[in-house]
């Protein structure tokens, strides 16, 4: 008799009870497994819903000074967060359920450093537990979970040792090395750290030093900015050559976005802004390296844009802010409008109020996009060949359609406006259809912009046009670093220690992020 069935009683009439106790618990399993897969389900369903709806708010609003819909968004996300939290712990609770849905198997990044932990049977690799045999390796079972360590600070000794000759008695001894500060307690890598922390990931210094105490670590909010001017100005070479490498280029992405600043004297706050100018050849295969460079000003006047941008010469993709007339009227740049800004105008009406027009004149520009869509990535020549044959008569009826439908409403609806903005740049909206290096839209210079659209919400300028200065050129050289593949605080951290060390200006185009990357490749190889 197996082992299984010694423990069954041996009268029939337990053995009834058994069956019926084992059928009502299954039956209690399969009641709760139909409540939880229900309760899955219907938070499936809102998940996926609470996504759409952000994406949607983002899509029609991001970048705009609303605080009603930033807002929004945010308690959207954090409804959205809680949801997939308790999702992940509903598993958990019950094991014996399966999820409503199975989770992506997917790998963990191979440049990680891994720690192998091996687990071996209770009683060692060489005795069997059943029988006391000699155990042979069959092969192995490997599962990966993702693990940190947390930000350890730690504090480096320098130690110079002074030796004395005995024949002549000289003094040698090694030169102190640079420091990122004159009489400072910071490392290159912690300076890179704040300057990071603040403008990428969008901690405000105060919150930096809260998280230094909780490590026993006093160091105060002013210190901090101490060490952020400090590594900033190590910074200018940089930004100053990509300055200059945006404004050589012959086709340049602009747009500025409003950040608070102090208002000295009142106790208040007054609206800034910074102007972001971008250039990124990769959309048509081109050789260019891309870049991004900041500038901040203290207002939104019209000769802003006239003064930033007095040494560009070429095709200048922006809004329709009346700033940049005067450089399309003197010939210094031509004007390339965005074609995602007169969608925009429509889009925001059709989610108001759908109509048959709206929806029409949406999805005629959709088509325009799906052209480019096929083409990005290409030579210009392509590009060009596509735009021709596909964009050019789909835009011929698009116009007519406009004409049309405006015709037919009163010149001060919302709709008539929307359109009377594109019909009034039809030449510049056209543009790019006879240059395949330009762009359907401005989402370059958009793209630039988001992290300071998110950071803007987490900390103010310290009170002067010096120190938005000084956050533009730190997110110069930020963003440019993401835009080409390089790790931020990496790049800081070296870069600052070099230029510390006399790094000669002739040879700043070295240390710039699209060398330095290519640079780092190859040592990696």
């Amino acid at each position: 008799m197996s082992s299984s069935t010694a423990s069954l009683p041996d009268d029939v009439e337990s053995l009834r009870r058994l069956v019926v106790a084992q059928r009502e618990e299954l039956d209690r399993e399969r009641v709760a497994r139909a409540v939880v897969e229900s309760a899955l389900l219907g938070r499936d369903l809102l998940i996926e819903k609470l996504k759409v709806q952000i994406a949607r708010l983002k899509r029609m609003h991001f970048g705009r000074s609303s605080e009603k819909l930033a807002t929004e968004i945010a308690q959207l996300e954090l409804a959205l967060e809680e949801l997939e939290t308790a999702e992940a712990e509903l598993p958990r609770r019950s094991p014996s359920i399966a999820p409503a849905r199975k989770a992506p198997d997917r790998a963990l990044p191979s440049h990680l450093p891994r720690e192998e932990i091996v687990h071996l049977p209770g009683s060692g690799d060489c005795v069997c537990p059943a029988c006391g045999g000699a155990l042979r390796r069959l092969g192995q079972d490997a599962d990966e979970v993702l693990d940190i360590e947390p930000v350890a600070f730690r504090v480096v000794r320098h130690v110079r040792p002074k030796f004395s000759c005995r024949a002549c008695e000289a003094i040698v001894q090694a030169p102190a090395p640079e420091k990122a500060i004159a009489r400072g307690k910071a490392s290159f890598r912690m300076i890179a750290h704040v300057l990071v922390s603040k403008f990428d990931h969008h901690l405000p210094l105060y919150r930096q030093a809260e998280i230094m105490a909780a490590q026993g670590i006093d160091i105060d909010r002013s210190t901090l900015a101490g060490w952020t001017g400090q590594g900033a100005a190590l910074l200018d070479p940089i930004v100053a050559r990509i300055r200059e490498t945006v404004l050589a280029a012959t086709k340049l992405h602009t747009d500025d976005t409003p950040v608070p600043m102090l208002d000295p004297g009142s106790g208040k706050t007054k609206t800034a802004r910074l102007w972001v100018h971008a250039i990124d050849d990769r959309p048509h295969g081109g050789p260019t390296m891309p870049a991004v460079w900041f500038a901040f000003t203290t207002d939104r006047r019209a000769e802003h844009p006239q003064t930033l941008l007095k040494d560009f010469r070429g095709h200048l993709q922006a809004d329709a802010y009346a700033g940049y007339d005067e450089l399309y009227r003197s010939g210094r740049a031509v004007e390339v409008a965005c074609w995602g800004h007169a969608r925009r105008k429509i889009f925001d009406l059709h989610q108001t109020q759908a109509t048959p027009a709206t929806t029409e004149l949406l999805e005629r520009i959709g088509g325009l996009f799906m052209v480019e869509k096929t083409v990005r990535g290409q030579p210009p020549d392509i590009r060009h060949a596509a735009r021709q044959g596909q964009s050019r008569p789909q835009l011929e009826e698009l116009k007519a359609r406009m004409e049309a439908i405006r015709a037919k409403l009163s010149a001060k609806s919302a709709l008539a406006v929307a359109i009377t903005y594109a019909l009034r740049r039809w030449p510049a909206l056209t543009r790019y259809l006879d240059h395949g290096h330009l762009e359907i839209d401005n989402l370059i210079a958009e793209r630039a912009l988001r992290g300071v659209a998110i950071g803007r919400r987490n900390w103010l300028f310290a009170g002067s046009k010096a120190g938005g200065e000084r956050a533009a050129a730190i997110y110069s050289i930020i963003e440019t670093c993401k835009m080409n593949g390089v790790e931020p605080f990496a790049y800081i951290a070296d870069v600052t220690r070099k230029i510390a060390e006399g790094w000669p200006n002739s040879r700043i185009g070295e240390l710039m992020p699209w060398q330095w990357t290519a640079e780092t490749k190859q040592i990696a190889a």
